[in-house]
């Protein structure tokens, strides 16, 4: 084992980081929104960029949890220059960060399978929770998220970007203006380009274990954007599929 620099602090996790940046509070004197996130990789940035950014009148990041200590540290770099010191915290002690930074609300940016576990720790802690698509990957994982929402009464918030976009913002203006009469079926096919497609089978979400599989981590935008379309949601699903 190398010798500590002076002045750090090894977690049980094995990352080290500056005592004196270690438990950072970022205490506010204003009434802004205390934010953490948890999950620091690709997706994460979306978030943090709006809430350091447009949003930093209203909100402010106070913590950041990942299992990789590298993004932790990129995620802090690519703050702007003098935002309130954030804390950075291992996997394994998220409830330090709610403990130590106090949010008022927790963004899960993490891996699909384990989104279910910071959402209902989140929630249970006292936080309300915004995630990242897919909500979870599994029914079971899904009934524990819709279980705890119920007993702890927080708010929970899926994002969807895909209704940002203005092409499919105008076919939901079209459909619920009536233009083309009212909708009895949809059938909706959605072709991947080779870059962007391919791009799901190179990281973690190739592995049905991590996202649940394309239909739930990249389907997931498609339900969402039918029922918002057409301003209904199902009460019956059946499905066929062939290997």
């Amino acid at each position: 084992m190398r010798n500590e620099k002076p002045g750090t602090w090894k977690s049980r996790h094995g990352y080290r980081v500056p005592k004196a940046r270690r438990n950072c509070l970022s205490v506010t004197t204003d009434n802004r929104r205390r934010i953490a996130q948890v999950g620091m990789g690709g997706r994460s940035r979306m978030y943090t960029n709006a809430v350091a950014g447009p949003y930093t009148e209203s909100c402010v990041l106070v913590g950041f949890c990942d299992p990789n200590p590298g993004r932790l540290e990129m995620a802090r770099g690519r703050l702007p220059e003098g935002y309130p010191d954030v804390g950075l915290y291992a996997e394994g002690e998220f409830d330090r960060m709610i403990e130590d930074t106090k949010p008022e609300t927790v963004v899960v940016t993490s891996k699909d399978s384990t989104h279910h576990k910071y959402i209902v720790r989140a929630m249970a802690l006292g936080c309300d929770v915004i995630c990242e698509k897919p909500l979870t990957t599994d029914a079971e994982k899904a009934q524990a998220i819709v279980d705890v929402k119920k007993k702890t009464g927080r708010e929970l918030a899926v994002t969807h970007n895909a209704r940002y976009s203005p092409s499919r913002a105008q076919v939901r203006r079209l459909l619920q203006d009536g233009v083309i009469g009212e909708v009895f079926s949809v059938e909706l096919r959605w072709l991947l380009s080779t870059s962007h497609g391919a791009d799901y089978f190179r990281r973690w979400h190739r592995r049905r274990e991590n996202s649940g599989g394309l239909i739930v981590h990249k389907a997931t935008h498609h339900f969402d954007l039918v029922n918002w379309w057409i301003g209904s949601s199902p009460v019956k699903v059946s499905a066929f599929g062939t290997r």
